[in-house]
């Protein structure tokens, strides 16, 4: 299966020049799964169905801000059970701007799979919202599992760095509010010695808005859920993507991640099951 997240800069910049660049660039990809952030959805647009074509199934947040800007999913099956929140974990999360949004999608198959769209608040100085939106997202999908042995991965812009609390708690390297998890980093796992900056000033989409002394930084990532010995999917390749102009024009002020992953053997996967991590 291939799974992509991008956060698509809303209909900023030169929309119609990106959006043939989304829409080529997706048309090519043909991922399988897609966590998006900042999409648009009006009375009259939607700008999810507009790049990715009627072979999707879409879910999206229910409620954005005025602009219509909010995060979605997108399946090619479509899925089971579905939740989402948008938790106001402190005084300082205002719902009235993009400030988080967190959506699991329960995908049938063979070996059903949730997929999840991680979008914690955006601020700089908001790692405390990131950490208690990050157990607040995790404890939703261990809510959904039940207790069953399904694959999990995780997408979005986390808007942190891999060295942060939040992201270090989806990586098990730390517990959080009393919690811990275990995911494997994506990149990480394909591509340990390259930091993959996924916001970075390499794309002049980037100092053009807002961030005019941004440094570069990965906060997009893709992340699959550990149990027993390792992860329960085999990572075959993750690559950024919409990470150069076409025809100078560049999709987004984000570049995103695609992975290719494949499920492992049954004899395999019952023997990470068996054991304790």
């Amino acid at each position: 299966m291939r799974i992509a997240t991008l956060n698509l800069w809303a209909r900023h910049g030169d929309w119609q020049r990106r959006r043939e660049v989304l829409k080529a660039g997706f048309r090519e990809l043909r991922p399988d799964l897609v966590a998006l952030q900042e999409s648009v959805v009006t009375d009259g647009y939607d700008q999810v169905a507009d790049l990715l074509g009627p072979a999707y199934h879409v879910v999206h947040q229910e409620t954005g801000e005025a602009d219509g800007t909010r995060a979605s999913m997108a399946s090619r099956l479509p899925p089971g059970e579905v939740r989402q929140e948008r938790p106001a974990v402190t005084e300082r999360v205002d719902l009235s701007e993009f400030a988080g949004w967190a959506c699991a999608a329960e995908i049938p198959g063979p070996e059903p799979l949730l997929f999840v769209n991680h979008k914690p608040s955006f601020r700089l100085g908001h790692e405390r919202e990131r950490e208690l939106q990050a157990v607040r997202t995790a404890t939703l999908i261990e809510e959904m599992l039940g207790g069953r042995d399904l694959h999990v991965v995780v997408a979005g812009d986390f808007d942190a760095t891999p060295d942060s609390a939040g992201v270090r708690f989806w990586s098990g390297l730390q517990s959080l509010e009393g919690m811990s998890v275990a995911y494997r980093d994506l990149w990480d796992w394909a591509r340990p010695h390259d930091p993959g900056h996924t916001f970075t000033p390499v794309n002049p989409l980037v100092r053009a808005g807002n961030w005019p002394l941004e440094t570069g930084r990965r906060i997009d990532y893709l992340f699959v859920r550990c149990r027993g010995n390792g992860p329960t999917l085999r990572l075959r390749d993750c690559r950024r993507i919409f990470d150069e102009p076409v025809a100078g024009v560049w999709a987004s002020d984000h570049f995103g991640l695609v992975a290719d992953l494949e499920h492992v053997s049954g004899a395999a996967r019952a023997n990470r099951a068996g054991n304790v991590m």
